[in-house]
């Protein structure tokens, strides 16, 4: 199990590695296993690619982003440019279904609204809108409430889950199921694996919520 010290080295060096940053205006602090991410960048895009960075390192057990997003000169925009260029990201591209989403964009932060059939055009709709310039954070309000009624079939969540290539067979991963709502517990061993998990339960037709329970047990 790597120490606090090797976690926050690892961490700053990770954001090293990570071309959109700057390591000298980030901080990194480590305890027991959580990192806290500090310090003031230029673009919302940064602030997550920062948190990115933390979660891909090995032995994080959690991250908490206390990063300020502070526009420079280039980057400021009025709310009424950002609602328009939200609008039209949301548009072109194919996987949101644009006149179900509505923008509002207060002080440069953007709130989505209205329902989807889908969790990934509810998150395709999020990061379309995340990567704009003069976008200081995104609140997410869109609700996933699918046509299909069904309840979602335990099985058909637990198979999707033991298929996928990206998720270990010795994860000990425990499927709920209650009508259209998934509960996920258990053990996984990185980020990568508890987020790939919740993306194969939100994709069983009929869910309308997953509730991602898993711990990340990176082992001795």
């Amino acid at each position: 199990m790597k120490s606090d010290a090797e976690l926050q080295k690892d961490v700053q060096t990770e954001i090293t590695w990570t071309p959109a940053l700057n390591v000298a205006e980030i901080g990194v602090t480590a305890k027991n296993g959580v990192i806290t991410l500090t310090g003031t960048v230029d673009s919302y895009s940064k602030k997550l690619a920062a948190e990115n960075a933390a979660k891909r390192v090995n032995g994080v057990k959690g991250v908490a982003v206390e990063i300020q997003v502070k526009l420079g000169p280039d980057g400021q925009r009025t709310d009424a440019d950002i609602t328009a260029s939200a609008i039209n990201a949301l548009k072109w591209n194919i996987d949101v279904p644009d006149s179900q989403i509505k923008v509002d964009v207060e002080d440069g932060w953007v709130t989505l609204s209205g329902t989807v059939d889908w969790e990934y055009q509810r998150s395709s709709a999020e990061y379309s809108v995340q990567v704009l310039a003069g976008v200081k954070g995104v609140i997410d309000e869109i609700e996933v409430n699918p046509s299909l009624k069904d309840a979602v079939e335990k099985v058909d969540v637990i198979s999707a889950l033991e298929r996928d290539a990206f998720i270990d067979d010795d994860d000990d991963i425990v499927v709920e199921v209650n009508n259209n709502s998934v509960k996920l517990l258990g053990t996984v061993n990185s980020w990568f694996e508890k987020n790939e998990a919740e993306r194969v339960a939100w994709s069983a037709p009929g869910v309308m919520d997953v509730d991602n329970q898993l711990v990340i047990d990176y082992g001795d």
